[in-house]
C-alpha cells in the first residue's frame, strides 16, 4: 500500500504569522512542511533562508523538506542542516558536482533529493540513484507560487516511478506545482507519493478540510502493482 504524504509549502503562508501557520497546518493533517528557498539568481524571486527554518523548527515535529532553488548550492547546505532541515533537495544545474553535493547533504545528517524542472532531462538519475532519498518533479517552472500544473509532468512522473521501482530502493517521488484537490489523484496514479501544495491549502480558510479532501481523492487511486 502506497504511503501518501502531503507537504504544504509555506511559500503561500502568511509570513507575519508563520509560527501559527506551520502549527495549524500540521494540526490539520500535514505530513511534512515544504520550505522553498529562492535566491533571485537561479530563480527570479527571493524568499527565506536558514534563520527562518530555525525559527519554525521548534513549532513542528514533522519533517522539514527544504527545496533549494539557489546557485551555487553547496555553501548553504550545512546551514540548513543546522537549522533543522530533515530533507534537502537541489537542482542538478545548481551544482558543479552532483555526487559531491548529495554526499554533503548526507554528511550533514539529512536525506538528499534531486529536483527536475519541466525541461530538465532525467539522465542525471542514471548515475546517482543509489544516493537519493527523494526525487522532486517540478510541474511548474520554479520561482513563483500559484502557477498551473503542466500536464507533461505526468509522463515524467511515470518514467521516474518506473526507475525507482526497478532500482529496488525506497525513494520518495514528490511533485511540486499546481497540485490541487481536483488533480492530486491523477498525479498519484502516475506514480507520485508526496505532494507539495501551497496556495491550494493556504488560500483556504479551513486547512483541515482541504487536506481531508486531498486524502479522499488519494484513497480513490487504484493501488500500483510492484
Amino acid at each position: 500500500m502506497t504511503q501518501y504524504r502531503i507537504a504544504p509549502s509555506i511559500l503561500s503562508a502568511d509570513f507575519a504569522e508563520l509560527g501559527n501557520e506551520v502549527r495549524n497546518v500540521v494540526k490539520a493533517g500535514a505530513d511534512m512542511i515544504h520550505f522553498d528557498v529562492m535566491d533571485n539568481h537561479y530563480v527570479p524571486n527571493l524568499t527565506m533562508g536558514p534563520m527562518v527554518c530555525a525559527a519554525i523548527r521548534p513549532h513542528v515535529d514533522v519533517p522539514i523538506d527544504v527545496h533549494l532553488m539557489v546557485k551555487p548550492v553547496d555553501r548553504i547546505i550545512p546551514d540548513f542542516a543546522k537549522a533543522g532541515a530533515n530533507i534537502i533537495s537541489f537542482h542538478p544545474e545548481a551544482s558543479e558536482h552532483i555526487d559531491r553535493t548529495l554526499q554533503l547533504i548526507h554528511d550533514n545528517g539529512c536525506k538528499a533529493g534531486l529536483v527536475f524542472n519541466p525541461a530538465t532531462p532525467l539522465d542525471y538519475l542514471l548515475h546517482v540513484m543509489d544516493k537519493l532519498d527523494l526525487i522532486l518533479i517540478m510541474s511548474v517552472n520554479p520561482g513563483f507560487g500559484g502557477q498551473s500544473f503542466i500536464p507533461h509532468a505526468l509522463k515524467k512522473i511515470e518514467t521516474v516511478r518506473a526507475m525507482i521501482d526497478s532500482s529496488g530502493r525506497q525513494i520518495m517521488l514528490e511533485v511540486d506545482g499546481g497540485v490541487k484537490v481536483d488533480n492530486i489523484a491523477e498525479i498519484a496514479a502516475a506514480g507520485a507519493d508526496t505532494f507539495v501544495a501551497g496556495s491550494a491549502i493556504f488560500s483556504q480558510p479551513d486547512y483541515a478540510r482541504v487536506i481531508r479532501e486531498m486524502r479522499e481523492q488519494l484513497a480513490s487511486v487504484t493501488p500500483r502493482l510492484g
